[in-house]
């Protein structure tokens, strides 16, 4: 069976940045917006679009993992939000299948559970999330910092949303993760370093 290791991650937190790294300590695949863009060649779809729904819980009083057990009344739009997670569960699982790998976010943890996935849970606190959103640029706007602590947070419930729409378990639970990194002291890079040594061989136990 492949390693594979799925990545959660609160906004602003190092997550993907920590994902990629770790991928490459290990030497094996990583997922992230390539998952959107298979999705969206599949389906059709824009990208945009695939990650926006994505990213938000579709407007339906039913979540999607019990949605299918009785019989509701059209929804285009929960058929679209369905269509799109079915054919995500379908992407993962052949990424999964292909190689030792790291998945970030998408659900993957609750999505490929029968594989016994390591999950990983990131995340660190306001300051450190609004410092690195500042300087890896990914708020263009001249936001004040209450606007930037209020657009994190927002990004965060969306996400807490879908996961929890998508899987019934509660985003950011510590029960569901394997090993949950808090990003707020120390570098990404010296972070992944640590962590990478769970999954490499020691040296003097190649042979045991």
């Amino acid at each position: 069976m492949n390693r594979i290791i799925t990545i959660s991650r609160e906004f602003g937190s190092g997550g993907r940045e920590f994902g990629r790294r770790l991928s490459e300590n290990l030497g094996c695949a990583y997922y992230d917006q390539e998952i959107v863009q298979e999705i969206a060649k599949r389906t059709e779809l824009s990208e945009k679009y695939v990650q926006q729904v994505i990213g938000h819980r579709p407007i339906s009083s039913f979540p999607i993992h019990i949605g299918r057990s009785f019989r509701m009344m059209p929804d285009p739009h929960l058929e679209q939000s369905c269509s799109i997670y079915r054919e995500q569960c379908s992407i993962l699982r052949e990424m999964a299948a292909k190689s030792d790998c790291v998945i970030v976010g998408r659900c993957a943890d609750y999505i490929l559970q029968e594989e016994n996935p390591f999950r990983i849970f990131v995340y660190a606190d306001m300051p450190s999330k609004m410092r690195r959103c500042r300087e890896k640029g990914y708020e263009k706007e001249d936001l004040t910092d209450r606007e930037l602590e209020r657009r994190i947070n927002a990004v965060n419930r969306s996400r807490a949303e879908y996961y929890e729409y998508c899987t019934g378990q509660k985003w950011g639970d510590h029960i569901h993760y394997d090993l949950c990194i808090n990003t707020t002291q120390g570098t990404i890079k010296g972070i992944a370093a640590v962590v990478s040594r769970l999954f490499l061989p020691q040296p003097g136990t190649e042979n045991e």
